[in-house]
């Protein structure tokens, strides 16, 4: 979703859930572990609610890159944290722990599965246990599952939370933000939530198909019958093309 419309998202589900999940690791009881887990498919809107949660709670917030080393990670925490970085990751650690010890912001990590991936992991259970702040994993389905070889970190997570798929609530709020003005009656919006498989990215996608169409036909309201036979982006690549005469004589 664009950034213009981060403030306009905090009635979606996800969001409502990974706000609950910071605010409940942060006002925890003492001696409670403070690590939470936000997980699901792509396309769930996982990282639109950490850029809400990210202003919400002046977190710090790093997103991951499949490439990043150790270094590249705690070089990436610093510059959120606006602090020149140490030479040594060592060095690097104690800077990020000590910070988020003084300001208890939460830290927040996107695309985590690439950490387990790399086994960069424990550089996180490390900067946990140095600082004791909340620190918020989100990552893909499975990332819950794949954190059970590190049991140092799988121990210290107070909560698993799932994002959940999209649904009529999602598709009605997201409505005014992807086609304002424009009023899509209910058995459309039924078939746009389901040729979007309840996948958040690819509501806000045909909702602005929507919106073009709308505009182009010069409707305020748009139904099933306006909408006729054009299709709805699903996500599913298209079939393999066949060119007949034309492929035949290519060979």
């Amino acid at each position: 979703m664009q950034d213009a419309t981060q403030n306009s998202v905090a009635p979606l589900r996800n969001v409502a859930a990974l706000v609950a999940l910071i605010d409940r690791i942060q006002n925890r009881s003492p001696n409670l572990p403070g690590m939470g887990t936000f997980y699901g498919p792509s396309g769930f809107g996982k990282t639109t609610a950490g850029i809400y949660a990210t202003n919400k709670f002046h977190a710090v917030t790093v997103q991951v890159k499949s490439v990043w080393t150790k270094k590249k990670l705690c070089e990436a925490i610093l510059a959120e944290l606006a602090v020149p970085a140490a030479k040594t990751i060592g060095d690097m650690l104690d800077q990020i722990s000590a910070h988020l010890a003084m300001t208890d912001r939460p830290l927040i990590i996107d695309e985590a599965d690439h950490l387990v991936q790399r086994r960069m992991i424990e550089i996180v259970r490390d900067i946990y246990e140095g600082s004791q702040a909340p620190v918020i994993l989100i990552g893909e389905e499975l990332l819950p599952q794949k954190l059970r070889e590190w049991e140092r970190v799988h121990g210290r997570i107070l909560d698993w939370v799932a994002a959940e798929p999209g649904d009529m609530s999602d598709v009605n709020h997201l409505a005014r933000i992807y086609a304002p003005g424009i009023e899509l009656t209910q058995p459309l919006r039924k078939k746009l939530l389901e040729a979007s498989m309840s996948s958040i990215r690819r509501i806000c996608v045909n909702l602005d198909r929507v919106r073009e169409f709308a505009q182009v036909e010069g409707l305020q309201t748009v139904d099933v019958n306006d909408w006729g036979r054009k299709q709805f982006f699903t996500g599913i690549a298209p079939e393999i093309r066949k060119f007949g005469d034309l492929e035949r004589g290519a060979r």
